[in-house]
């Protein structure tokens, strides 16, 4: 049998994607047939297509793009005890960008009746970075003081809610004034426009000159050593992500004034069993049923038009989750 996927045989930008047919074969022990109605689009993506997604892609070429996805399970391996065929189910794993595939029955997760094929593809990882980030690494609690980074994209939006929720107040930056209202609709109290105005100054007036309990940064490079400066004492900063650039090396006497925490997770450490995995899904799907959470699907793209995909991903004027439909 055949299927179609988005792959790479170099590293490169949108043009290296490529759009083929691959051979597939049947489950094995422990395993399962996916054929996918969703499949999430996602900035880690473009990192590992230009091989920067870390010393842990170390996949031979070619590499089949994408972390993430949802669908009906069609046939189980021996030994899968806890899906059968038909069951709606999503998951985390390598190799996404497909209309059918084998993954690992240990990777899915059950999808709640509440939530649509397309939102768990859309937003299921970054729900689960979201749930961690907020409820374990850095637990929000009420009165906090969170500064949420790119918070009219599609982990901003996310945070934003989620802090807000927990009782937090929510300050948040966007690059351009048409994302103003956008981050304000979904937790933000205040937000600044990084692109004109300075937002350690503004975060330090907006506290009071003490800065902000927790800063939750997915931009990196450009972002990270001014979020030093408006960050209370014994405050922690928090860079998960890196859509700027690398934070690359840095001073640690920087740190040492304020007493300053910085930490550099990632889900998979997060997740790594299957008690955290299932625990954070089942926080993750109960904000959003709950409606604590909104998990939106902005935009959605064939699996042909992939390239255009990356490109608008990559040209920071898309707000929000985006999905791809096989």
């Amino acid at each position: 049998m055949k299927t179609a996927v988005v792959r790479i045989h170099r590293h490169g930008g949108p043009e290296v994607l490529q759009y083929e047919e691959a051979e597939l074969r049947s489950p094995g022990p422990g395993e399962v047939l996916l054929a996918q109605t969703a499949i999430g689009l996602n900035f880690a993506d473009t990192y590992q297509r230009e091989g920067e997604a870390g010393p842990h892609d170390t996949a031979a070429m070619p590499i089949i793009l994408g972390g993430q996805g949802a669908g009906v399970i069609e046939t189980v391996g021996s030994g899968v005890s806890l899906f059968k065929p038909g069951d709606r189910v999503a998951y985390i794993h390598p190799g996404a960008y497909a209309e059918r595939r084998v993954v690992p029955a240990g990777t899915l997760l059950h999808l709640p009746p509440q939530i649509s094929d397309e939102v768990a593809a859309a937003t299921l990882l970054r729900g689960l970075t979201a749930e961690y980030l907020v409820r374990r690494l850095y637990k929000i609690k009420p009165g906090d003081v969170a500064l949420v980074h790119a918070a009219a994209g599609g982990m901003g939006l996310l945070l934003g809610q989620w802090a807000n929720a927990l009782g937090a107040r929510v300050i948040g930056t966007v690059g351009a004034d048409s994302k103003v209202d956008i981050a304000k609709a979904h937790g933000c109290r205040d937000v600044i426009v990084y692109s004109r105005e300075d937002f350690a100054a503004l975060t330090m007036e907006l506290t009071n000159g003490v800065g902000a309990d927790v800063i939750y940064d997915g931009v990196g490079k450009s972002a990270f050593l001014k979020s030093l400066d408006c960050i209370r004492p014994m405050g922690m900063v928090i860079s998960y992500g890196t859509a700027s650039g690398n934070v690359g090396a840095f001073d640690l006497q920087l740190l040492h004034r304020k007493s300053i925490i910085v930490t550099r997770p990632t889900l998979r450490t997060w997740i790594a069993t299957r008690t955290d995995y299932e625990a954070a899904a089942a926080a993750f799907f109960d904000a959003v049923i709950s409606g604590k959470v909104r998990a939106e699907v902005n935009r959605s793209y064939a699996l042909r038009d992939i390239r255009r995909a990356h490109e608008e991903l990559e040209s920071r004027a898309t707000v929000g989750p985006a999905v791809i439909i096989p």
